[in-house]
């Protein structure tokens, strides 16, 4: 991680307001709230504050209203600092390592990241399928940390007790994520209730072009039902039988996906409650999906993190209308 902190964008206001504006409106400024093009930069004090005036609905804005950014008083600069860092860093970046670096308190350096992958989260409605004609998508599931107290069971899906060792070991009681890593390309997970074939075969149904190949491990979650009018073709590795590779077949891309999420989480952020795992999930997507194999260094996914800034909210409180 390399990070050229003489950048003006990190250490003038001007500067690090103009960059985003490009980034956000590389059209021209629009109105957040109508969508309106007829306005007009203010001058004076206004205009080092970056406010516009729009013309059809009357109202003035900035660059910051409509986005993660809308209310915040942390100087536009820290946050474009905190991108930056939080892009670079492979296996994540803890909040009190923000809150050093940035120096702001623990608390805003924890809210501020929860923004960060908040932007980094696709929008609603801009997945497109994964794979293609010959294409290759990879599809694993992991457990990884305890479900929360209200979600713990005792007794597993036929009803039978769980015990000794079952219940610190394995499924039982831990959180459920599923992969699918188009081979090359992009990552999707996601965070589930309970891995089930039902749950597996939806999530296949509506992420993954039907003309892909998919491959999995042997796990009775990826049935051979799969295969009519969901995918191409299904094959597996057999794990248990020692076999990992068989010509192109394998789930390697997946469990290594796996693996830089599970470092990051243990090492990195050591803990997370259940309720917030699926912007972690968000987060390491981006990254693995925006990384230097696929031509995007750190400034370019950084860049790539506040074009995600729009449309996006995250609060613990109720919100009244929008301010400056």
């Amino acid at each position: 991680m390399s990070i050229n902190l003489k950048n003006p964008i990190y250490n003038n206001e001007i500067k690090a307001r103009e960059h985003l504006e490009s980034l956000r409106w590389p059209d021209g400024a629009y109105c957040p709230r109508c969508g309106g093009f007829e306005v007009v930069k203010l001058g004076g004090k206004a205009a080092d504050l970056g406010q516009y005036n729009c013309r059809d609905c009357r109202k003035k804005f900035t660059v910051t209203v409509g986005t993660v950014f809308e209310r915040s008083h942390i100087p536009l600069t820290k946050w474009l600092l905190g991108f930056q860092l939080m892009a670079s860093s492979k296996k994540g970046m803890s909040a009190h390592q923000l809150h050093r670096m940035l120096d702001v308190t623990y608390k805003t350096a924890w809210f501020m990241a929860h923004r960060i992958r908040e932007a980094m989260k696709p929008a609603s409605g801009s997945k497109e399928p994964m794979g293609g004609k010959g294409k290759v998508v990879e599809a694993d599931e992991t457990y990884f940390g305890k479900v929360s107290k209200e979600n713990i069971k005792t007794v597993d899906e036929k009803g039978k007790p769980f015990k000794g060792s079952r219940m610190g070991r394995g499924p039982a009681n831990k959180r459920a994520v599923i992969a699918l890593v188009e081979r090359g390309g992009k990552a999707r997970t996601f965070h589930v209730a309970h891995a089930t074939f039902a749950k597996v075969e939806e999530i296949v149904a509506f992420n993954i072009d039907r003309e892909s190949r998919l491959h999995t491990d042997e796990s009775r979650l990826y049935s051979a039902s799969l295969v009519p009018g969901m995918v191409a073709k299904h094959e597996t590795v057999r794990h248990s039988a020692d076999e990992y590779v068989r010509g192109d077949v394998y789930s390697n891309s997946a469990e290594n996906y796996f693996s830089i999420f599970k470092r990051g989480m243990r090492g990195v952020y050591q803990h997370c409650s259940e309720k917030h795992l699926h912007r972690y999930l968000a987060e390491f997507d981006f990254r693995y999906s925006n990384r230097v194999a696929l031509g995007v260094d750190d400034t370019d996914r950084a860049n790539e993190a506040l074009k995600g800034i729009t449309g996006k909210r995250l609060t613990y409180r109720r919100t009244s209308e929008a301010r400056l």
